[in-house]
């Protein structure tokens, strides 16, 4: 009777070390996993690090707002693991082109190309650019360019009320003492480009090849006066007709819309080499 219970008992005893086996490889087996909380998609990761990039000041939490506002449910300490470092995202605080479109409204450049004449003088342009809707405020001619005479032009481009608050220049030798005494007596500041490094006055830079490519690699300068007043013409072309794609398609001074019923004309300018459509009155 004794050795039938002592028998009886191991059974059992083994059958719950077995459960208990069992148990152990169930549970490693359903916790096979990495720890902690579960991987998130690798398109969100992009997400994040694009998010941090682009807004430098911006904190994990603000980040995870952003992203619950698009749909995922995202822990602020999953963010911060994914945002890019604080050292890359200073370095990339803001760009020239961030601080131009932030003073849009209150900065100008300028800057000097230059045409030659019928007889092979080289005559110098000087052209002022608002960047407030890319308006060309002034545009001279000269053939022998000076810090006074350039200082007088900024007279003119901006002869009381209008002036900037911000005005893009490179490091070309003739803006001398005079014209930076000038300019801050204006009231202007002086944003002078890095040398070689056009791409920081990318605006001005830009609308000289646009007068070069439509006006003068069309026409042969015969003097100071001829030039002038051709250049004159175009800026009055480029101001209230021509059509900019960083502009919605409209003009720096803008152009209505016109009734669609009415038959249309050609104004032409520079002698048809440019035209603004119209609808007849």
């Amino acid at each position: 009777m004794g050795v039938a219970v002592v028998h009886v008992r191991g059974q059992l005893e083994t059958v719950i070390r077995w459960h208990r086996q069992g148990f152990r490889y169930f549970w490693r087996w359903k916790s096979r996993s990495k720890p902690g909380r579960p991987p998130i998609e690798q398109k969100l990761i992009h997400l994040v690090r694009r998010m941090s990039t682009d807004n430098p000041p911006w904190g994990a939490p603000r980040i995870r707002d952003e992203l619950a506002l698009l749909g995922h449910d995202v822990a602020a300490s999953t963010v911060a693991r994914y945002m890019v470092r604080v050292k890359d995202r200073e370095q990339a605080r803001q760009s020239w082109r961030t601080f131009l479109t932030n003073h849009m409204r209150v900065s100008a450049a300028c800057d000097f190309f230059t045409v030659p004449t019928l007889t092979f003088r080289v005559l110098y342009v000087f052209v002022v650019l608002s960047h407030d809707r890319r308006r060309i405020v002034h545009v001279s001619v000269t053939r022998h360019p000076t810090a006074a005479w350039t200082a007088q032009q900024i007279t003119e481009a901006f002869p009381g009320g209008e002036e900037p608050r911000y005005l893009h220049r490179d490091r070309d030798g003739t803006y001398g003492l005079e014209f930076t005494h000038r300019v801050a007596s204006m009231g202007i500041r002086e944003v002078i480009r890095a040398k070689q490094s056009p791409w920081q006055n990318p605006y001005v830079e830009r609308v000289i090849g646009s007068i070069r490519r439509e006006c003068t690699d069309h026409i042969v300068a015969l003097s100071e006066g001829h030039l002038r007043s051709v250049l004159r013409e175009y800026v009055e072309y480029y101001n209230a007709a021509r059509c900019h794609q960083s502009l919605g398609g409209n003009a720096p001074e803008p152009r209505p819309l016109e009734d669609g019923t009415k038959a249309v004309t050609a104004v032409p300018y520079l002698g048809g080499l440019h035209h603004r459509y119209t609808r007849a009155a």
